[in-house]
């Protein structure tokens, strides 16, 4: 065994259970859910209302981020409990629901004040009791009773962000409403009504209103699609006709986003609050919860297969939690730089929205039916292998070997850390994951990585793509491209054309430039950031030789690359003499799914009051594809052509 590989086999605390699991069965993801419940325990405050699972802070009062250690895991214990198993702390959660809300309580969590975070964690509560009240609201008094209605009854009257953050005053008092409690029934449908104006179409909703451009998960697992498949069998009987359209457009979503899932499980990361890991794939779960029949050509064991591949992914992946076996803010391993300012260490148990569908018992057919592979592994695939997707104006590609989406258009509406990065990049991959930066000065703490940096200042400051104009798809020689205008400074502007990969060279997509500039510039672009070292030793990558051809890096001309244990990237710029390639080396910690990574990246000077055209080859092969060591050579110098409509666009403006 390699050093490298000894290292990394050397673990300071035994290998979690959660890791161990097969997640084949649902029985397996029974033992899955319990196994995240179970290391809380140590976490519980004396009158067990809040739970501790780390100590960095966050924007709100430590405790709301303590509840949120004791809310959040409830969207998995009820999902358990209502299905009809039993878990050994359920008691804990009891008692820290009375004591909680008891105003007399020392550990009354306080009501609700406007825009205040207990809004949100009223909402996995709220389901709790909507599920699993037989567990949690008959053991109670009828003192305790009226308390826990008066505390999330607090909330109703108070503002709240327009945003999905409404669905959580919708749950809290949905879980009021199924134990015959005080609620109130106008808020419901008030906040309802105005959550329907987020839909935009095909089941894509706004996380906000008209103005604001950001589908992210929150539009399907994290919040929207899968509040609003609880929601259509939650309300089915006084809301019937809402109900029905939820369902109706959760069909037509699910056959959106089955593309956001690779073959191997894991989603495609994009946007913000990853740390919520396996909540990308709640979706899934919701619509077993909601029992929506689906879509052909999906069935119950595609959509099996998309959930327990996923959960699958994550157990490979043991960083992701601390030595006490609680879950550590980061994505697969701990990491603050992708960390938002609201993610305290709670946040991370907001992934338990995946276990919605263990509400349906061993009868169901999602759990009758044998797992099926992912459509795509199909020959042939009844699903596209490129699919551009209107609404979150994103190209989704499955080429290749390689599961990726192009985008332009989105962003968040308030100064998010990292926006630029979670939402600004040109692609997004389920193998090489996104890099966020780690700094403020020089390129390696920006990390380009699938963006155009520029800076003014000779390299010190950089500046990457985070909001843009005109964002639009079209169709050029019966292929999606996706356009978008930025404007960095006011005398500087950059248009820019993403292809996707042609059956002729389907390793490769294309990122053509327009850059018109009133100013001196510098300007790099990186391809997709790639584990960057030798599996030997653990070393960082020399240079490609003859005798190591499956592992090193290669800068010469006008291309970069790298080849390491997790396949291959590179970048070649197909415009004689206006860029040079090479290696960056991004500061570490900066990707989501390597903590060392390389990247390789184009670099050019732009004079002042000149314009420029550029036009980027990005090749990627990870190493998921078969012999995958034996064919990323002859894909790499598989050269993409420019096209014929490219060629004339650049002779029209010269």
């Amino acid at each position: 065994m390699s050093t490298a590989r000894i290292a990394e086999a050397n673990q300071p605390f035994a290998t979690h259970a959660f890791s161990q699991n097969p997640f084949r069965t649902r029985d397996d993801v029974v033992t899955a859910c319990a196994s995240l419940l179970d290391p809380l325990e140590a976490g519980f405050s004396p009158g067990c209302a809040l739970v501790r699972v780390g100590g960095t802070g966050t924007r709100f009062d430590e405790t709301a981020a303590q509840i949120e250690g004791y809310a959040r895991p409830l969207w998995g214990l009820a999902a358990l409990l209502a299905g009809g198993n039993k878990y050994k702390n359920t008691h804990l959660f009891v008692k820290g629901l009375a004591s909680g809300t008891n105003p007399e309580s020392p550990e009354f969590w306080g009501n609700m004040e406007d825009l205040d975070q207990r809004m949100v964690e009223s909402c996995p509560i709220g389901f709790m009791l909507a599920v699993a009240g037989k567990d949690f609201w008959d053991p109670l008094s009828e003192e305790e009773k009226a308390n826990v209605a008066a505390w999330i009854g607090s909330m109703n009257d108070k503002e709240m962000p327009n945003t999905n953050w409404l669905w959580f005053r919708v749950f809290a008092n949905l879980g009021l409403k199924a134990n015959g409690a005080p609620y109130s029934h106008g808020r419901i449908e008030a906040d309802m009504d105005h959550l329907d104006t987020f839909h935009r179409g095909d089941g894509w909703s706004n996380d906000g209103p008209e103005g604001y451009t950001q589908m992210d998960y929150y539009s399907g697992s994290f919040a929207i699609q899968y509040l609003q498949l609880l929601y259509s069998k939650l309300a089915h009987d006084f809301d019937p006709k809402r109900a029905e359209e939820y369902r109706r457009r959760a069909r037509t979503f699910a056959l959106d986003f089955i593309h956001y899932q690779d073959p191997d499980g894991h989603s495609i990361p994009f946007g913000r609050s990853l740390t919520y890991r396996f909540a990308t794939i709640a979706f899934w779960s919701s619509f077993a919860f909601a029992d929506v029949e689906p879509p052909e050509p999906l069935n119950w064991g595609i959509i099996k297969g998309l959930l327990l591949r996923n959960l699958r992914w994550w157990s490979k992946h043991p960083h992701i939690f601390q030595a006490n076996g609680m879950l550590n803010i980061g994505y697969t391993y701990p990491n603050y730089y992708l960390a938002e300012n609201y993610n305290s260490p709670g946040s991370p148990y907001w992934c338990m929205l995946a276990f919605a569908a263990l509400t349906q018992p061993a009868t169901h057919p999602l759990w009758l039916s044998n797992e099926e592979p992912h459509p795509f592994t199909q020959t042939p695939s009844p699903l596209p292998s490129v699919k551009a997707l209107k609404y979150p104006l994103h190209i989704r590609v499955r080429e290749g070997g390689h599961t990726f989406l192009l985008s332009s258009g989105q962003k968040c509406h308030y100064p998010l850390k990292s926006t630029q990065a979670k939402y600004g990049h040109f692609a997004y991959s389920a193998s090489f994951g996104y890099a966020v930066p780690t700094g403020g000065y020089t390129l390696e703490q920006f990390v380009p990585e699938s963006a155009l940096a520029l800076s003014d200042d000779g390299g010190e400051i950089w500046k990457l793509r985070r909001e843009v104009e005109n964002a639009q798809i079209s169709e050029k020689e019966g292929s999606p491209v996706l356009y978008s205008t930025m404007r960095p400074w006011k005398d500087v502007e950059v248009r820019t054309w993403l292809v996707p990969p042609t059956d002729e060279a389907p390793n490769w997509h294309l990122r053509v430039h327009w850059i018109e500039t009133g100013r001196q510039l510098q300007s790099a672009e990186g391809g997709f950031a790639i584990a960057g070292t030798r599996e030997r030793d653990g070393r960082v990558l020399n240079s490609l030789y003859p005798e190591s051809p499956n592992e090193g890096t290669l800068a010469s001309g006008q291309e970069g690359l790298v080849v390491s244990r997790a396949g291959a990237s590179g970048v070649v710029e197909l415009l004689q003499g206006s860029r040079m390639g090479g290696i960056c080396h991004v500061d570490a910690n900066s990707n989501l799914i390597e903590p060392r990574t390389l990247l390789p990246t184009l670099y050019a000077d732009l004079a002042p009051e000149s314009t420029t055209w550029l036009v980027s080859a990005v090749f990627a092969m990870p190493a998921s594809v078969d012999d995958w060591q034996n064919k990323w050579k002859q894909q790499w110098e598989k050269r993409p052509r420019i096209p014929k409509w490219i060629a004339s666009l650049k002779s029209e403006q010269q």
